[in-house]
């Protein structure tokens, strides 16, 4: 993968704190053409203080806790900010982990702050999770998930709680996306240790964490314990991927979709529905899509993509997104909208009952650069790009 560089812009655009936003999530609309409009601005170098309104560095996700109106950007060299009900930036960080203020998050990359998920009981317990890379012991990185406390609208370094550490001897793949399922359980996805063809073969390897979505239970157990119904008694739920950078689950039936990052021809998404995710096998590195790669290849209880994008279209790193279960663009309802990082346009696609994909390629002109897509806690859809720019989606006439 190669993506998520630390950009540095030399002045600031513009800042979502300097007058009324341009609407907020209170006004809807509806229409077939799918636009993105800007609600914060990148500003400044990555590693200066940050300006009120303004982000800054490569953006990694836009996530909200459950029945929460604000947004928490994750920047990749170790901030959250706070976007309010709004749209308006919170110039204080919620947290800041990044190196230039002590913090422990290695970035520039692939390497930074990767994945955020809130506890759905978080309201009350205030605990939230996140995935950074760091720096290892006995191998140059490690990739982390911590666990802290939030106090309203900012969370202490000190509570702390290391939940997972997984070595890695590669600065790149390193997936990163965590969520919560409505099963209550924390699934995690991780890269395959980076370098490139899979050198260690952690991909067909259901004993190694790497290349995986696992799923841990992180309500018992200390720090947390692999629930008994995973397939292969270990924390590994999903396995034979080589980067699922983004993934998310469907919020109205547990669908799982995931963007999957190539090797040298394809980008594939996969799409697990929820009665057939357990065990799953995604292929890699014995498969790069639908592509023989490692000798000797079987299709058997290989699931293949439902979408595989060519290098020659332009795609080069896939940015899976999120279905769209919102409620101010009807005619967005069930449709799934990703990217890619090279190609920087924007699909949209949903199952049909033969569960195969009704995939549209929409025209328009969106963020080069992406790097997530990614929902609210109203199920508003927000991308955001390697340069430090969010973005709402909407459909407009």
């Amino acid at each position: 993968m190669r993506v998520w560089p630390i950009v540095v812009l030399a002045a600031c655009h513009g800042s979502s704190s300097e007058g009324p936003p341009e609407a907020s999530i209170a006004q809807c609309g509806g229409g077939d053409t799918i636009v993105t409009r800007k609600i914060a601005y990148a500003c400044g170098s990555p590693f200066a203080p940050a300006a009120p309104g303004c982000m800054q560095g490569g953006l990694t996700l836009v996530t909200s806790p459950p029945n929460d109106g604000r947004m928490f950007v994750l920047e990749q060299q170790g901030r959250i900010r706070i976007i309010t009900e709004d749209e308006r930036v919170v110039g204080e960080p919620f947290l800041d982990l990044s190196a230039d203020h002590g913090g422990p998050v290695v970035a520039g990359g692939e390497l930074g702050l990767l994945g955020l998920a809130f506890h759905p009981q978080f309201a009350t317990n205030h605990f939230f999770y996140v995935f950074y890379t760091t720096t290892g012991t006995g191998t140059p990185y490690s990739d982390v998930v911590v666990r802290f406390t939030a106090n309203g609208d900012t969370a202490d370094p000190a509570s702390a709680t290391p939940i997972l550490a997984i070595p890695d001897k590669y600065s790149n793949h390193n997936g990163g996306m965590i969520e919560f399922g409505s099963d209550g359980l924390l699934y995690i996805s991780t890269g395959d240790g980076g370098s490139a063809n899979d050198p260690d073969a952690n991909g067909q390897n259901t004993s190694a964490l790497l290349a995986k979505i696992l799923r841990i239970d992180v309500d018992t157990g200390s720090p947390y314990t692999v629930p008994p119904s995973n397939p292969f008694g270990n924390e590994v739920f999903v396995y034979g991927l080589r980067n699922a950078w983004r993934w998310s689950f469907d919020r109205a039936n547990g669908d799982m979709w995931i963007g999957d990052v190539g090797q040298g021809e394809w980008e594939e998404l996969d799409v697990l529905r929820a009665g057939q995710q357990l065990g799953a096998n995604l292929g890699w590195n014995m498969y790069e899509a639908q592509a023989c790669f490692h000798q000797p290849c079987s299709p058997a209880n290989r699931v293949f993509p439902l979408d595989a994008r060519n290098h020659s279209t332009g795609w080069n790193a896939i940015i899976g997104g999120q279905v769209y279960r919102g409620s101010c663009y009807p005619g967005m309802t069930g449709w799934y909208f990703y990217t890619d990082n090279g190609y920087g346009h924007m699909s949209k696609a949903r199952l049909k009952d033969d569960g195969t994909l009704e995939i549209v390629d929409l025209p328009g002109d969106f963020p080069g650069s992406p790097s997530s897509i990614h929902e609210g806690s109203h199920g508003e859809l927000y991308e955001t790009d390697t340069a430090g720019n969010v973005f709402r989606v909407e459909a407009r006439p």
